[in-house]
C-alpha cells in the first residue's frame, strides 16, 4: 500500500513542469518577449469601491466629514483604489469637503464620498449624496456623488 504514493511521487517528479510556463502569457520564464507592462505589478485599472454603513444601522452611512488641506496647486487625487498606482478618478482642491466612510487597514487611505460644491444661491449646502443617514447594512457606495480613495495625510477631520 505504501508503494502507490511513493510511485506517484516519483512520476510527478519526472513530468515536464516547464510546460505550464510555456502556456502562461507574458511569462518571463517562458523566454517569450514581455509586452509593455506598468512599472507596478498592481494593475492600475483595479478598483475598490468605498464601503458605507460600517458603523452599523443606527449611525450615518459615513460617520465623519473632512476637509482637504495642504495640497497646494496640484490638488489631491481621488483614486479608484487605496494605493498610489490606482487610477485617478478626480482631483480635489484646497478646502473641498468629503464624507469619510471607511479607512484602509494601514490608515493611510480614506474611502470618501465627495460632497459637491454648494449651488450659487445656497452657500451652505450642496446636493445630498445619501450618506448622512443610516443604511441597513454595510455595502458599496452607489450614490449620485463621486467616491474614491484619498491619502489621509491631506484630510482634516471637521465633524464626526
Amino acid at each position: 500500500m505504501r508503494i502507490v504514493p511513493a510511485l506517484m511521487l516519483c512520476l510527478a517528479g519526472c513530468s515536464q513542469s516547464n510546460d505550464v510556463y510555456e502556456e502562461l502569457p507574458n511569462s518571463s520564464l517562458a523566454g517569450a518577449p514581455r509586452e509593455v507592462v506598468p512599472d507596478s505589478r498592481i494593475e492600475s485599472t483595479l478598483a475598490r469601491p468605498v464601503t458605507i454603513g460600517e458603523d452599523g444601522p443606527r449611525l450615518d452611512a459615513c460617520g465623519a466629514m473632512g476637509q482637504v488641506t495642504r495640497v497646494g496647486t496640484e490638488g489631491l487625487a481621488v483614486r479608484a483604489a487605496p494605493f498610489t498606482e490606482a487610477k485617478s478618478v478626480a482631483t480635489l482642491g484646497e478646502g473641498a469637503r468629503l464624507h469619510i466612510c471607511t479607512r484602509s487597514i494601514d490608515q493611510k487611505w480614506l474611502g470618501v464620498v465627495v460632497a459637491p460644491m454648494p449651488a450659487a444661491d445656497n452657500a451652505t449646502e450642496g446636493p445630498a449624496c445619501g450618506v448622512s443617514s443610516p443604511v441597513e447594512r454595510k455595502q458599496a457606495y452607489e450614490g449620485p456623488c463621486a467616491s474614491g480613495w484619498v491619502a489621509s495625510a491631506y484630510v482634516r477631520l471637521i465633524a464626526g
